[in-house]
């Protein structure tokens, strides 16, 4: 091929896709031996020791189908994919709620009943069947064992100037974390006025935002940061290599520690370039191999029923969830009026 021609060939490519600075970001290109992710953070691991790693692995080398890789926040993910809606570049979606619900909405995922979803409880699936949790996974807080001797147990004792900038939370409406971070705030004070009365408290030691929670853990763990959120399957698997690293659920004041399900949801693009591939890893995500390696490899909650983890994670985990109380989100309501909650959150953080 002629120099200028290449040239040409090159600048138009990357116009063609907007470019992202996520972790393996690319484009679906037109390799029919070929399946592209996107998702968001957490179940790839810092050293290549994840949940994901390990799938992705086992599924290449099952299938020969190389999987392509991009992550970033949840919304984010959801974002990119709805601005290549006429043109998707993706196969497979996977994210949290409520953004999974909001792709959903959008008519971002395709229906696709992958093997084994008839063993993933009714709600952790689409009624509609166009997505199903792979993951399950509980939201909560890190914080740094060296330097704290304990974990804070309130809200209130996170107003405290100990943290002033030693205290960051990713931000509401970009990551799915961050967004839980809102959610369990308006539960645990009973109401929006008074969470975002609370939140607008505390971005007086707010850092400031964060569009991926899993680049938190690392600053917590070297002790830039004493307390950040999280979830706990992204966390205990970072805690393999951060010996700082503590997971928490923060309680209100005279009330118990809370926390919900956060759980990795995964759908088939809408008009996905292979669809067919994208349904295999479906399958693959879902098989029984692959749940029984969530607690050993992934340091998280199969989502089939029928997989029952007995492993020494699946024990770990198990006593860390003792006497935390969990609340079920109405993921209709905040799905609805997600872009208002974001606003107002905005509006008395300043953010």
């Amino acid at each position: 091929m002629p120099r200028n021609t290449l040239r040409l060939a090159i600048a138009l490519s990357l116009l063609a896709v907007p470019a992202l600075s996520a972790c393996g970001g690319s484009s679906a290109a037109s390799d029919e031996k070929s399946v592209t992710v996107y998702s968001a953070d957490g179940l790839k691991g810092e050293n290549g020791d994840g949940w994901y790693d390990q799938v992705f692995k086992d599924f290449e080398k099952e299938t020969g189908i190389n999987v392509k890789y991009v992550e970033g926040g949840s919304g984010e993910m959801v974002q990119r994919t709805l601005r290549e809606k006429s043109n998707p570049q993706a196969d497979v979606l996977v994210t949290l709620p409520p953004f999974i619900q909001q792709a959903d909405g959008k008519g971002l995922l395709q229906k696709y009943a992958p093997q084994g979803v008839d063993q993933v409880g009714g709600a952790d699936k689409a009624a509609d069947g166009t997505w199903t949790t792979v993951v399950n996974n509980y939201f909560g807080f890190v914080y740094n064992k060296k330097e704290l001797k304990q974990a804070p147990a309130t809200w209130e004792e996170l107003l405290d100037a100990r943290y002033g900038n030693k205290l960051q939370y990713s931000t509401p409406g970009v990551a799915g974390d961050g967004t839980a971070v809102l959610i369990k705030a308006i539960h645990d004070f009973g109401g929006k006025d008074a969470a975002l009365a609370h939140l607008k408290k505390l971005q007086a030691n707010n850092v400031g935002p964060a569009a991926s929670t899993g680049k938190l853990a690392p600053k917590v763990d070297k002790g830039e940061l004493l307390v950040a959120n999280g979830d706990v399957q992204m966390n205990f698997a970072q805690a393999k290599t951060m010996p700082n690293l503590g997971i928490w659920f923060p309680a209100r004041a005279g009330g118990k520690p809370t926390t919900f399900a956060l759980p990795y949801a995964a759908g088939l693009v809408t008009k996905a370039p292979h669809s067919e591939n994208g349904r295999k890893l479906l399958d693959h995500l879902l098989s029984r191999k692959a749940q029984e390696q969530v607690s050993t490899i992934g340091g998280g909650f199969a989502a089939r029923q029928d997989v029952k983890s007995t492993d020494a994670n699946a024990i770990a985990l198990t006593r860390l969830m003792d006497g935390v109380e969990v609340f079920e989100p109405d993921w209709n309501d905040i799905g609805q009026n997600l872009t208002s909650y974001v606003d107002a959150w905005k509006s008395a953080t300043g953010s």
